[in-house]
């Protein structure tokens, strides 16, 4: 019987190819990821400074240096030789839950509205949200876990060990509650089990178990609202929201409202758009929280279906891009790296698209690159110095040796 291809989880490249790699100034450049990066930070930019206009909680010159700050950890992480990182899972954890426990602390965490407690302020420092950070070390977290296995998980114990530690950071976030976050966490494990090698047949079944569990989550609220008299496991606003979804005219002037207003500005963009600058429905303040969560209808109010092709086209090119890089990866920690953090885009941008078209239902999370916030900014840039350091520290390497041979 032909045995399976031999598969490095992380092969570190010879002391010549090492010191020829840091001998480059900028190593192994990635020219199209540069050009793609570099659009879509100018385009966010060009939304964002519109979607600000005469809302003084909002400053575009924030936003302008903060993209700044995301490009320089972006080259320096692009520098940095992310195989270091493959044995760290145990301190991952641990970053982990301390990060998304931070807002519980008393007199560092803020309300964020609605009874969630997912923000921390540190004196003058603008506010920070733990959560979006730990995106971060859950993609190196779950990315080291499937690594050990060399691309192959078939033993149920060990299967059931990954999932649990995988599961860790979303209960976690679920203690704030942030349901939104919550869900891409879930995303980016699915994506590593799958890519690291997980059977089939583990993930049906951890998939009907899923969706046994949230059903009993809402027969079981049901049960404790008839006795207690209010919801526990699921607050009053993400049940209404799930209820909006299901049905848009359900509260048309209340939790409704959001998505009415989002489909407005949407179909009032037509082919070309009302014209920069000239969007009524955020001008006019119609549109809630239109440079954060609602930005796509910012664009689409103001450059149409036109801006919106744009778009599309450029987040098609970065995951296209990611995915050649992923394919040059000569291990598969690099590998699982990459396609965790284009899962994890790809979900944030269904969702953010799907909820305010109501395909969707409406969370708060952010537009990739192009919503307004410190958090997402700098969290989405160090997430391309990591896609970069895979493609620099494999480019020399070559496919002649780890897991790019199945041989």
């Amino acid at each position: 019987m032909a045995q399976p291809p031999q598969i490095h989880s992380v092969k570190m490249p010879d002391k010549a190819v090492a010191d020829a790699t840091r001998s480059r100034r900028f190593p192994s450049l990635n020219l199209p990821l540069i050009v793609v990066v570099a659009l879509l930070a100018g385009y966010g930019l060009v939304v964002v400074y519109s979607a600000v206009q005469g809302d003084p909680a909002y400053s575009f010159s924030r936003q302008a240096a903060l993209v700044a700050v995301g490009a320089v950890l972006m080259i320096a992480l692009w520098r940095f030789d992310y195989r270091r990182l493959s044995e760290f899972t145990t301190l991952f954890l641990i970053v982990n839950v301390v990060l998304i426990l931070l807002p519980h602390i008393p007199g560092l965490g803020t309300d964020a509205g609605m009874g969630s407690q997912s923000w921390i302020k540190l004196g003058p420092l603008p506010q920070v949200q733990p959560g979006e950070f730990a995106k971060i070390t859950v993609i190196l977290l779950d990315a080291s876990v499937m690594a050990r296995y060399g691309g192959r998980l078939d033993d149920v114990r060990e299967y059931c060990k990954a999932l649990g530690i995988m599961l860790i950071p979303f209960l976690c976030i679920m203690t704030q509650p942030d349901l939104g976050t919550g869900l891409v966490y879930l995303f980016i494990g699915a994506v590593a089990l799958v890519v690291g090698g997980a059977r089939p047949k583990f993930l049906l079944v951890t998939l009907a178990a899923g969706i046994v569990a949230v059903v009993c989550a809402f027969a079981l609220d049901e049960v404790i609202k008839n006795s207690t008299g209010e919801y526990k496991l699921l607050k009053d606003y993400q049940r209404a929201r799930l209820l909006v979804f299901l049905d848009p005219e359900l509260d048309p002037t209340g939790n409704g409202y959001n998505l009415q207003q989002a489909q407005i500005a949407i179909g009032s963009g037509g082919l070309f758009g009302q014209g920069y600058l000239q969007g009524s429905q955020h001008a006019l303040g119609i549109l809630p929280e239109a440079p954060t969560d609602f930005i796509f209808c910012v664009l689409a109010e103001e450059l149409g279906f036109f801006g919106v092709a744009v778009l599309l086209a450029l987040y098609v090119a970065l995951v296209l891009v990611s995915f050649r890089i992923a394919g040059s990866a000569g291990d598969l920690f690099g590998l699982l790296i990459v396609m965790c953090v284009v899962g994890m885009w790809l979900f944030q941008i269904l969702e953010n698209i799907g909820m305010t078209c109501g395909l969707m239902p409406i969370t708060g999370i952010p537009l990739p690159f192009m919503s307004y916030g410190s958090t997402g900014t700098i969290m989405n840039f160090i997430m391309l110095g990591l896609v970069g350091s895979v493609w620099a520290h494999n480019t020399a390497i070559g496919k002649k040796d780890g897991y790019a041979t199945t041989r």
